[in-house]
């Protein structure tokens, strides 16, 4: 056992699970504190270590077209433990990185489980840290507990911003009609662990959509606390009720589309709107609702998803919900490597920085395990290169991105996307830029690993 004194990182989710395997893998010793089962969220099913909660999807793993399956590639080549998980416990999802959700906690919680260095203590810290904890990182996620998120409110003197997220309902494959339903991914795109055939599709027709968003702008919605009332929305979650409530096309244009897919019952005719189902577990018995995150109340949720075809009979193994988050202004209260300036023995990672999604999170998780463990050992923390999809996420918490032509502008969670990267030099056509970024962050990267 290391003689060090020890790292403690609370928050067993993915942010704090990769934060722990980088420290002990870097032969520090970690304490990982996670407060379930002593204290559950509104949100977690269970106890269990990256635990997710939402989607089973880590999006695209593609790392020459997309910034988030770049962020896949560096993590893997950073040795990230929920990578290695991702990938042992994938299921077919077209171009997308999916993985069954027990399989996969199951693997990060053995990993951590067999990791000498790694000691998991159940609890709830319900305040800051004491004071003896000199190195701490801190990624209780979007769920902070109340003690916590108050005394970190308190400290900082800053309010936490806020923004709902919502949960997408889970159907049991067995009760989907064939007759109706085919399997295809868009466009025939296989993707890791997939066939082509990775979705099951359900097709409407005009009609049939138009009653569709007719009835979800008459849905019943879950009420809001009045403290709840003025929280924002995250761009990139939004419930499908509020989709509709922007426009009757807005869905179409968005997880509805039904682009790169022929009815297999029907190729001669043309769908107006496909809503996806992918697969969420490995036997592919549970298939969750692509995009269709939602805050309509339990009942009205059943009536208004059996009106798609081929779902006349479904049955639910999770129905949708909506959970508040909460997220720091992270340019103003954290330095280069994520500490608070406040208190700098404090390090924050995961959701609550200011990043959004499920790998951007266990990315920060990733980095602030690193540099926690240079504090340690009185080295000077090494950041990525801001060529990187890590380095760019870092920059856009951190205060990189905070100002446009001299004005402030408001800070927002922000997921992986290439509008990050620093320009290419010199400039390269539109249809290569993506794997030009991709060339250039790898090469970077591999250099910084050296």
């Amino acid at each position: 056992m290391s003689q060090q004194k020890p790292i403690h990182v609370i928050g067993g989710g993915l942010a704090g699970s990769e934060a722990a395997w980088q420290i002990a893998r870097a032969g520090v010793p970690v304490i990982l504190h996670e407060m379930r089962p002593e204290r559950m969220t509104e949100a977690h099913q269970g106890d269990g270590l990256a635990e997710l909660v939402c989607s089973n999807s880590f999006r695209s793993d593609d790392a020459q077209a997309s910034a988030v399956g770049l962020l896949h590639e560096e993590m893997r080549r950073c040795g990230s433990l929920i990578m290695t998980a991702a990938d042992a416990n994938k299921v077919p999802a077209g171009g997308a990185l999916a993985m069954d959700r027990d399989g996969f906690s199951e693997h990060v919680g053995d990993a951590l489980a067999a990791e000498p260095l790694v000691e998991l203590a159940r609890g709830e810290i319900a305040g800051l840290p004491p004071r003896e904890w000199d190195n701490v990182i801190i990624a209780t996620g979007p769920l902070t507990s109340p003690g916590l998120a108050s005394a970190i409110s308190e400290l900082t003197g800053a309010e936490h911003l806020a923004f709902f997220d919502a949960i997408a309902p889970i159907i049991y494959a067995d009760s989907v009609d064939l007759d109706r339903a085919w399997f295809q991914s868009r466009y025939d795109k296989p993707g890791p662990g997939g066939t082509g055939k990775d979705y099951l599709n359900c097709p409407l027709t005009k009609s049939q959509y138009e009653a569709f968003i007719a009835a979800l702008l008459a849905g019943d919605v879950t009420e809001f606390h009045d403290w709840e009332r003025d929280t924002p929305y995250f761009e990139g979650c939004l419930p499908i009720e509020v989709m509709a409530e922007r426009g009757p096309e807005t869905l179409r244009y968005g997880p509805m589309k039904p682009v790169g897919l022929t009815n297999a019952h029907q190729p001669t005719e043309k769908p107006y709107a496909v809503v996806q189902l992918r697969q969420d577990n490995a036997q592919g018995t549970l298939y969750n609702l692509v995009g269709f995150q939602t805050k309509l109340k339990h009942g009205a949720q059943v009536e208004i998803l059996r009106t798609i075809p081929g779902l006349e009979n479904a049955r639910f193994a999770r129905l949708g919900g909506i959970h508040r988050n909460t997220f720091l202004n992270s340019p103003a209260l954290l330095d280069g490597t994520c500490r608070l300036r406040a208190q700098p023995r404090l390090r924050f990672a995961g959701q609550m920085t200011g990043v959004e999604g499920y790998v951007e999170s266990a990315a920060m998780g990733l980095l602030t395990g690193r540099f926690a463990v240079a504090d340690r050992l009185g080295q000077t923390p090494d950041l990525p290169p801001p060529t990187t999809s890590m380095g760019t996420l870092l920059g856009h918490i951190t205060g990189t991105a905070r100002h446009r032509d001299g004005k402030a502008l408001d800070f927002q969670p922000m997921n992986a996307n290439f509008g990050l990267f620093p320009l290419l030099q010199p400039p390269v056509k539109k249809k290569l830029r993506k794997a030009a970024y991709g060339e250039r962050a790898l090469a970077d990267l591999t250099a910084w690993l050296v």
